[in-house]
């Protein structure tokens, strides 16, 4: 349990590794809001199965982020915990990739971190607490075949998280990294099955992972007595890639 009941938001919260992250700091005793976008119906099940509220806005939206957190902070409370894990795949070879695939892919994955953070952080920063995940990927540690623009967001996200955790460790605020390997997510099994079996085939533990142990990293890393731990990427990938 959380030592005391803290306001957690998780961004792409209601599907997925957010929804398992959403659901999993709910049942530990966070204050927990989701957000989403398009996926309205995903949203209204998940939060009519939750009781968790959903809000949608687009997180490559600096200014919808702003309104956002200030509608949270207004509705729930402060937002001790924030999740970074909405992001979006526009794969394509990089000499046929058009410039909006790469811009999409870097706006939602990357900038989102910047826009969710600017909104949070001088509240922590005045609090003198906080706990911030961003969840970045296997392939922006190892690279993919595909996936430069995806790649290179992800691989940015760990050095925005090691930035910032150097500027915010002394106000009580840690930030760190998940960098999940192949996970069993609708984007996912949206994969064509000789695509899926060629990822298990490579992945030492035999299989996906699940949205779960995703979500027991990002548990383990905002607790209240993980204060220790800040600047870190804990990947979680079943030994595809050790770095």
């Amino acid at each position: 349990m959380a030592e005391q009941q803290r306001t957690a938001v998780v961004t792409g919260g209601v599907t997925g590794i957010g929804e398992a992250t959403s659901r999993m700091l709910e049942k530990s005793g966070f204050r927990v809001a989701a957000t989403y976008l398009g996926n309205r119906k995903d949203a209204e099940n998940f939060t009519q199965d939750t009781g968790i509220p959903s809000y949608e806005w687009n997180v490559a939206d600096f200014e919808a982020c702003q309104r956002g957190i200030e509608q949270i902070t207004n509705e729930i409370g402060p937002v001790d915990v924030l999740v970074n894990n909405a992001g979006i795949t526009r794969d394509g070879v990089l000499h046929k990739m058009a410039r909006e695939r790469w811009e999409d892919v870097i706006d939602v994955d990357l900038s989102g971190c910047f826009n969710m953070c600017h909104a949070v952080v001088p509240g922590m920063r005045e609090r003198g607490y906080g706990r911030i995940v961003n969840v970045s990927s296997v392939n922006g540690l190892s690279g993919q075949f595909g996936q430069t623009n995806y790649s290179a967001a992800k691989a940015g996200v760990i050095g925005f998280t090691k930035a910032l955790a150097m500027e915010s460790a002394a106000r009580g605020i840690t930030v760190n990294a998940i960098a999940p390997g192949y996970t069993a997510t609708p984007m996912v099994k949206a994969m064509s099955q000789e695509v899926l079996d060629k990822i298990v085939a490579s992945v030492p533990v035999g299989r996906l992972g699940k949205p779960e142990e995703i979500a027991r990293g990002v548990l383990f890393l905002v607790a209240e007595d993980a204060g220790f731990i800040t600047g870190a990427t804990l990947s979680i990938n079943g030994g595809k890639y050790m770095p």
